[in-house]
C-alpha cells in the first residue's frame, strides 16, 4: 500500500480536532497531533504534518513547539537523518498529559495569594478555585494509576 493510499481516519480525526477545539484546545496543536495519532507510522516529520494538513511549515513549527512543551509529543532524530520526528509519548499522549503538569498547583498556589488579598467573598471564591486544583492535583495520580490497570488488562482500548 503506497503513502497515499494508506486509511488517514481524516474525517474522524477533524470531529476530534474540532472537539478539542472547541473545548479551549488550539486548533493547529491539535490538528498536529490527530496528524500524528492517526499516521499509519506514528510518527511524523514536520515536512510531513506539513503536506497532510495542507499548512505552512511556521504553523508546524509552532504548533510542534507547543504540543512539545505540554509533553504532548516527542522530538527525536532518527539514526542516520537530519529531520526531527515527532511521535506520541510511549503510553499516549493523555498520560504525558495528566503525569507532567504542573499547572494544577500553580493555579493552586496562585490563588491561594491572590485570596489573601481579597474581600471576603471573592476570597471564598477564590479559596475554592485553590481546593479544587489541589483536588485535581491530588485525585489524578491514582486515577492514571486506575487507568494503566485498566489499559495492560486489555479492557481500556475499545
Amino acid at each position: 500500500m503506497t503513502d497515499d493510499a494508506r486509511p488517514t481516519g481524516d474525517g474522524h480525526a477533524a470531529q476530534l480536532v474540532s472537539a478539542f477545539a472547541a473545548n479551549g484546545f488550539p486548533r493547529m496543536p491539535a490538528s498536529v497531533l490527530m496528524a500524528i495519532m492517526v499516521s499509519e507510522e506514528g510518527a511524523l516529520t514536520a515536512e510531513q504534518i506539513a503536506a497532510r494538513l495542507g499548512a505552512s511549515p511556521a504553523a508546524v513549527s509552532g504548533a510542534v513547539r507547543y504540543l512539545s512543551t505540554v509533553g504532548m509529543i516527542h522530538r527525536h532524530r532518527m539514526p542516520g537523518e537530519r529531520r526531527y520526528v515527532y511521535d506520541l509519548p510511549e503510553h499516549a499522549w493523555y498520560t504525558a498529559s495528566i503525569s507532567k503538569n504542573a499547572l494544577y498547583p500553580t493555579i493552586a498556589r496562585i490563588a491561594e495569594s491572590t485570596a489573601k488579598e481579597l474581600g471576603p467573598r471573592g476570597a471564598a471564591r477564590v479559596r475554592e478555585m485553590a481546593g479544587f486544583f489541589m483536588f485535581l492535583e491530588e485525585r489524578l495520580p491514582a486515577l492514571l494509576d486506575e487507568w494503566n490497570t485498566l489499559r495492560e488488562s486489555g479492557d481500556g482500548a475499545n
